[in-house]
């Protein structure tokens, strides 16, 4: 059965920044292969007595920076998501109950309609999280609310960073050392935090790095590096790192091994996993990005292989 139709759950498409958005890119493939495009927000997906509904606009995206998009629907349409060949979840974190409830949805449409990547497993397997099912290969880390705790962490490595574990782009990350007054980014007038953080022993090869790593069914379809701006600590893209071109370094082709079946088994189809020096330290299966910045470094083309992989594994 080919691909007809095609709906992707995102953020405002108004609001994207080409520079660095995966979800164009991907909507453009799907574009030129044929498929009717519907857009919709996370606000607007409902379960209506059994059915899944969205409201939203069928589109067509233009490559041009000043208007990079039209609506092809007239006014905004209530549709049946069953009857679409696949649905993307490609929102961008916080992933907070808003998105935990928007999994609980997908996840009961039909298995005709293909849900990418698998709601239950996006669900189940939290970026900060799931690395801990492959601890081998993650720096020392714990997560607590406990403010000693992070002290006496910090006694114990004398530098670490510590992150907020469902937020995005690099927010709320700092780095302690263990001649600092107080911990960076925390209030310490507490006992405890409000929400449980994580804390990792710093990785000192960020200055070379933190490799954004894309698995497309599992198997590496390519990587780039996001250089820290001069003594910054964050490397994502929207924090402002720089990409660099890398290959497989350091332990990666063996963290890529090693998670490969679980991905599989998951329906993790798309997914960027970070890397900094031998440490896996987060795994994206939300809304992963990076692969403009590959495609430009390599001269490749991602989201023709990301199309060529769904279509063939599924239809």
């Amino acid at each position: 059965m080919p691909i007809n139709k095609i709906a992707i759950q995102m953020d405002s498409i108004e609001k994207i920044d080409l520079e660095f958005d995966t979800s164009y890119l991907l909507i453009m493939e799907a574009q030129k292969r044929g498929y009717e495009i519907f857009y919709f927000n996370p606000i607007d997906l409902q379960f209506n007595q059994g059915i899944i509904q969205a409201w939203g606009f069928f589109i067509e995206v233009i490559n041009d920076s000043n208007n990079h998009f039209k609506y092809i629907s007239k006014k905004k349409e209530l549709l049946n998501l069953a009857d679409f060949n696949v649905v993307l979840i490609r929102q961008d974190p916080p992933f907070d109950m808003n998105y935990i409830s928007s999994t609980y949805i997908l996840e009961k449409l039909p298995s005709s309609t293909i849900v990418l990547n698998n709601p239950t497993s996006i669900r189940n397997a939290a970026e900060k999280f799931y690395p801990f099912k492959f601890e081998k290969y993650i720096p020392p880390t714990i997560v607590t609310q406990n403010i000693q705790m992070i002290k006496n962490f910090l006694k114990e490595h004398k530098d670490i960073v510590t992150k907020p574990l469902y937020g995005n782009g690099g927010e709320g990350i700092y780095r302690s050392k263990f001649n600092d007054s107080n911990l960076n980014g925390i209030d310490e007038s507490k006992n405890f935090l409000e929400e449980p953080i994580m804390a990792q022993r710093y990785i000192p090869e960020i200055i070379d790095g933190d490799r954004r790593i894309i698995l497309i069914d599992g198997e590496y379809f390519g990587s780039v590096a996001r250089i820290p701006q001069n003594n910054k600590l964050k490397a994502n893209f929207h924090a402002g790192g720089k990409p660099k071109k890398t290959d497989l370094i350091y332990r990666d082709q063996e963290i890529c091994n090693v998670l490969k079946n679980d991905l599989k088994e998951k329906n993790l189809f798309l997914v960027g996993i970070d890397i900094i020096g031998n440490y896996l330290t987060e795994i994206n299966v939300t809304s992963p990005t990076g692969l403009k910045q590959i495609n430009e470094l390599n001269k490749i083309n991602l989201e023709k292989v990301y199309w060529d992989k769904l279509e063939s594994k599924f239809f």
